[in-house]
């Protein structure tokens, strides 16, 4: 029987953990592995086929009863891996902060800039409001930038969109800058850019707003 098997190519499974440099011991342990993740994989699809967009967490404890039914330690770190490794993984919908609302009743100014050629400092002023995320949620950072010259001048974090932030901003701007004559300031025309605060400020510095 050997012989024959030999003859039509067949090798015992001593002879190739021999090649490879494994014991026959590692050989079953492996096996067995991937017997058990096959089984995590069809216990999952069929938790799947209700819940598609279960995630890891959720189904280490909805599943909990089904891994032990089948004699599988499966952990959470355990089921990530098997689930990254066939591409299971659910996607987590990413949120993003709203950060400008131009629905509102305080008038919107023309944009004038359209056709300036900027060429000199303190010309043209561009103020924008960006969201920072953190593990306790968002936070906002109001911008004042130079359009010549790329320049941040007047900034502010905070943790709301309250129009405290982009007025402390705008004062930092003011307060650094040399000469202001002739200057336009330009925004995404917010609520907050558009409120009376923020516009009488900008008029009693004989500031355009855009």
């Amino acid at each position: 029987m050997i012989a024959k098997q030999k003859a039509k190519g067949f090798a015992s499974l001593a002879t190739i953990c021999d090649c490879f440099g494994l014991k026959r011991d590692a050989y079953y342990k492996y096996t067995r592995r991937a017997e058990q993740r096959q089984q995590v994989i069809q216990i999952v699809k069929k938790k799947r086929k209700t819940l598609p967009r279960e995630g890891v967490r959720k189904l280490i404890k909805s599943l909990t009863h089904d891994f032990e039914k089948q004699q599988l330690k499966v952990g959470r770190d355990t089921l990530f891996n098997v689930l990254r490794e066939h591409k299971m993984l659910t996607l987590r919908k990413k949120y993003s902060a709203r950060t400008t609302n131009s629905h509102h009743r305080f008038y919107k100014y023309n944009n004038i800039i359209k056709d300036v050629e900027v060429n000199r400092p303190n010309q043209v002023w561009v103020s924008d409001i960006t969201y920072i995320r953190t593990v306790k949620g968002f936070c906002y950072l109001a911008l004042i930038t130079d359009m010549y010259s790329r320049k941040i001048v007047g900034y502010d974090l905070s943790d709301s969109l309250e129009l405290k932030g982009c007025v402390r901003a705008l004062n930092k701007a003011l307060y650094q800058a040399k000469d202001n004559k002739g200057l336009i300031h330009h925004s995404d025309r917010g609520i907050q850019y558009c409120s009376n605060v923020y516009t009488q400020i900008l008029k009693r510095n004989k500031i355009q707003s855009v």
